[in-house]
């Protein structure tokens, strides 16, 4: 049986906390997903004889998309500076940019850049969801 690693770190944010994000992320990103799933599912063919007639339930998507991306972005704007750059470590060290035993410098380097558009950095990353599950499985939350 493997020992595991004492943990070097504490967290401020509660990984029930960070699950909720993962949840909100998976949400957002299915979202968004569905609608290419096909690759060809909104192309149009027009003949020459057709009019361009064609119905798009497109603004009742985006508001469901729009609604689910705004409650993430309240909630990344809602935490304090120690738990929104433990976030964005999380998401590093679950992309691979930093190793687990590298906690301390991804946190350090996410206190360094911390901004007001912390939610914008994160909802910009395309695999947001994955990237902080593993990066919570990284370093045992």
């Amino acid at each position: 049986m493997q020992q595991r690693l004492e943990k070097e770190w504490e967290l401020s944010i509660g990984p029930d906390t960070v699950r909720l994000f993962i949840l909100k992320a998976k949400a957002l990103s299915a979202a968004v997903n569905e609608d290419y799933a096909d690759g060809a599912e909104h192309e149009i063919e027009l003949d020459g004889q057709a009019h361009d007639n064609h119905h798009h339930d497109g603004l009742a998507e985006e508001s469901s998309e729009n609604l689910t991306e705004e409650e993430l972005r309240e909630l990344i704007n809602d935490l304090n500076v120690d738990e929104a750059a433990e976030l964005v470590a999380l998401a590093w060290v679950g992309r691979g940019d930093y190793d687990a035993s590298e906690w301390a410098d991804a946190l350090v380097a996410a206190r360094e850049r911390a901004n007001k558009r912390t939610a914008k950095y994160l909802l910009g990353m395309p695999l947001l969801a994955d990237w902080l599950e593993e990066g919570l499985e990284a370093i045992g939350a």
